[in-house]
């Protein structure tokens, strides 16, 4: 029964745990890592394709983003999720398979032009996304589901976005039985449009994320309205745009929700009918998918607008921009006016194209309203790039460069450590992580010096024996290095092919000796087929 961390240790993304129990092996999460990475990540352990199930907390890219990568490489488990994220999921894949064909493709064709460029493939393609979606098992909040003999989840509404899930799984072993909870990224409270996290009572082991471990939000509840209220009628009365870099999937949401109570309140004077343009294909989806869930995760006070037949996201003066032609429109159009695109670290998407036109422009604004990663353009125009580069070209920053703080699906230190106290009793391991690493160091130390907390901080690689308690391998922190290429293209799909089929065998054992002998005589045959010595 083992435990062994691969993803998002003293780093805050690519979240991946892997388990395994029996003869099974487990993922919790598989994300993609985003802006600057610090240490090499450790491999799976075993061939994608060994892989039977996945239990994804939430629909982020940085937890979901490699599921498709996983199917290209011969996995054909399970994904067991919440019944939003797995909504979310449906379009967020597809969106990161075309973000991959896009680049390589555009990567492509600057390579032609320079003879010493090799061509790139995507990391990973359409059709890749759409076998993972069908892999995918909604699952409801609260409800123990038996994935096979010997592991049980729930799904515990974690409130950092919608669907955003903690996951509680018991794993039994030659008679011995012991829960992990998996707290996936716990929520802010008083958010809008989500309900606030809710608690665990027990666990063996804990693994919990500890992104803003280092630091508070504000204590009093800040008047978001006001303050964008404040935003929007100073760069309207200079005559410029507010261009909003916005993960698609929950920031566009909560965007949306404060700018229709400023214009019901017609509360930016002499600008009342300013437009709002959400400019992202997936955002527009996503947002129908927010309404669709309404019933299950919308907070108390959404709830009364939809009570009273009011859709909270939505009022007139919103445009939402489908396709590339209605994109380029938007920065033709001189009217002062509001702009939401991806992505919301600026690293890629129409936001870039946003910028292009505005940051230049003294009387627009641009406002940051998440957590930008280290390396990302967000974090490098946050800390006062005077210029940067976009499509090749340098830009200079002129624009007015905004935050609007303590506006965060994360919960802040207080948040994290009432997360981990509610537990009726320690647990025996608080094991820390997806956070940076001064940040993931400094809060198990907190745990465990101030709270009494049995915490550990794991690198990449470690492993752990959940039946006897104790680490069979501690992993030092490895720097990151430059790795050789992986094979690509058509000679990955066999090697991927290859390892499924590996994997095939394995589960083999126990089938009757006539199918046994059939698939070793196919598998002969098919070699001898194609040996060419």
């Amino acid at each position: 029964m083992k435990l062994m961390f691969i993803g998002a240790d003293h780093e805050v993304t690519g979240s991946c745990h892997y388990l395994e129990v029996g003869n099974k092996h487990i993922l919790v999460d598989y994300g993609m890592e985003q802006g600057v990475n610090v240490f090499e990540n450790a491999e799976l352990p075993v061939d994608e394709a060994m892989i039977d199930y996945v239990f994804l907390t939430h629909a982020h890219v940085d937890h979901s983003g490699l599921l498709p990568l996983l199917y290209a490489r011969g996995f054909r488990g399970q994904i067991f999720a919440t019944d939003a994220t797995a909504d979310l999921c449906s379009i967020m894949l597809r969106d990161c398979a075309h973000i991959q064909m896009s680049e390589a493709e555009w990567k492509n064709r600057k390579a032609k032009r320079s003879a010493s460029q090799p061509l790139v493939e995507p990391l990973y393609t359409m059709e890749d996304a759409e076998g993972c979606i069908k892999r995918i098992v909604p699952c409801h909040y609260d409800q123990e589901v038996e994935v096979s003999e010997g592991i049980r989840i729930r799904f515990t509404d974690i409130g950092h976005l919608l669907g955003s899930a903690s996951i509680e799984v018991w794993l039994t072993e030659n008679g011995t039985t012991r829960k992990i909870v998996f707290s996936g990224d716990i929520g802010n409270k008083n958010q809008p449009l989500i309900r606030d996290p809710k608690v665990t009572k027990e666990a063996d082991y804990v693994v919990m994320e500890s992104t803003y471990g280092d630091r508070y939000h504000d204590k009093e509840r800040l008047d978001y309205v006001a303050e964008l209220t404040a935003i929007l009628q100073e760069t309207f009365d200079r005559g410029g745009n507010v261009v909003i870099p916005s993960f698609a999937v929950g920031r566009t949401q909560e965007l949306l929700y404060f700018l229709r109570k400023i214009k019901v309140g017609r509360l930016v004077k002499g600008h009342e009918d300013f437009p709002v343009y959400v400019d992202s294909p997936l955002a527009v989806e996503a947002t129908n998918i927010f309404q669709e869930n309404r019933m299950e995760c919308f907070d108390e006070e959404a709830m009364e607008y939809v009570r009273e037949g009011i859709n909270p996201i939505a009022f007139a003066g919103l445009r939402l921009s489908i396709t590339s032609e209605e994109s380029k429109a938007i920065n033709f159009d001189s009217t002062p006016k509001v702009i939401i695109s991806a992505s919301g670290m600026c690293e890629a998407g129409r936001i870039r194209h946003h910028l292009k036109h505005n940051l230049w422009r003294p009387e627009s604004t641009v406002l940051f309203v998440g957590y930008q990663s280290v390396g990302t353009l967000g974090r490098a125009i946050i800390e006062g790039a005077k210029e940067v580069k976009l499509f090749g070209e340098s830009i200079e920053v002129r624009a007015s460069i905004r935050q609007m703080r303590g506006l965060s699906g994360h919960a802040d230190k207080d948040g994290l450590l009432e997360w981990i106290g509610a537990f009726a009793e320690k647990p025996k391991k608080v094991f820390v992580v997806h956070g940076e690493d001064s940040v993931c160091t400094a809060f198990a130390e907190c745990l465990k010096i101030e709270h009494g907390q049995r915490a550990y901080a794991p690198y990449s690689g470690t492993e752990f024996d959940l039946a006897a308690n104790r680490f069979t391998y501690e992993a030092e922190p490895i720097p990151l290095k430059k790795k050789a290429a992986a094979a690509t293209g058509v000679y990955a799909r066999l090697v991927a092919a290859g390892q499924r089929l590996t994997a095939l065998i394995a589960k083999c054992d126990g089938w009757a000796n006539k199918d046994l002998g059939k698939m070793a005589d196919q598998i002969n045959s098919l070699c001898d087929k194609w040996d060419k010595n």
